[in-house]
């Protein structure tokens, strides 16, 4: 029984499509314009930084409070398994027809309530890939790797490893399209606009 409410909760969390949510706030169906995709960073190509950061923390909220109530039903193991419904939950929503985004926030949410330090690598990971290079889905994917590295090098339970891998490889997947750009050289630096009023994807 446990393990069916870390599921549901875990998954109920992940599928709360906060940057749609955002949009609507402001009259913009962030799903037809830009990537289409409901994450932080298209929300700030299309609305701008402060509804994009409010996005970014309730994602990530919504990945760590599934990973506490599920470990608090049965420790590391319904942990994972929450973590892991939670990240389900964002790329697959069921309030949008399982048309979500790319569980990076909400992978980050998890990962924070199960290795706190390695989040904080991670982090700084990723501010310095995008720093450097703009590219927002460049620090998310080697973010991914670095994390699954890392928590097989530091010996996490095994149940942090497995998810870890699983997280990352979905992670990478759903950037399929970004890393076709990204070879191409035509993905989209941080701080592109898109026109709400003709650009529409």
């Amino acid at each position: 029984m446990d393990f069916l409410k870390a599921i549901l909760i875990g998954y109920l969390l992940g599928s709360i499509p906060f940057g749609y949510l955002m949009g609507k706030l402001y009259k913009i169906d962030v799903t037809k314009y830009g990537s289409g995709n409901i994450g932080f960073t298209n929300v700030l190509r299309v609305i701008g930084v402060v509804p994009a950061a409010i996005v970014l923390i309730f994602d990530v909220l919504k990945g760590y409070l599934a990973t506490y109530f599920s470990y608090t039903l049965g420790g590391e193991i319904l942990a994972v398994v929450g973590a892991m419904a939670a990240m389900a939950g964002h790329v697959w929503p069921i309030y949008l027809r399982f048309k979500g985004g790319r569980a990076v926030a909400t992978g980050l949410g998890t990962i924070l309530f199960l290795t706190p330090k390695i989040t904080l690598l991670a982090i700084l990971l990723f501010i310095a890939v995008v720093y450097i290079t703009r590219y927002v889905s460049l620090g998310s994917i080697l973010c991914a790797i670095f994390v699954s590295a890392a928590i097989i090098i530091t010996k996490q339970p095994l149940p942090y490893i497995i998810f870890a891998l699983i997280g990352s490889i979905l992670v990478i997947v759903r950037h399929k399209s970004n890393i076709q750009r990204l070879l191409a050289g035509q993905e989209n630096k941080i701080g592109s606009k898109v026109d709400t009023k003709g650009g529409l994807k």
